[in-house]
């Protein structure tokens, strides 16, 4: 048997599938800029996405 096949034998019996797509990548510097604190508007909410004094990143409603 193949390696290949064997791979896909494992995956099948472990419940996961190959991998997807990844998602964009982005830097929070490149969303942040200079400021420490963001607003994002998604479907006619308002979120606020901010960095914590140890350097976290919240997302808030």
């Amino acid at each position: 048997m193949s390696h290949e096949r064997a791979d896909a034998r494992i995956l099948a019996s472990s419940g996961v599938g190959p991998a997807q797509p990844s998602a964009p990548r982005l830097s929070s510097r490149d969303l942040l800029g200079p400021a420490r604190e963001v607003e994002i508007e998604h479907e006619g909410m308002l979120y606020r996405l901010r960095i914590t004094a140890l350097g976290k990143l919240i997302l808030t409603k």
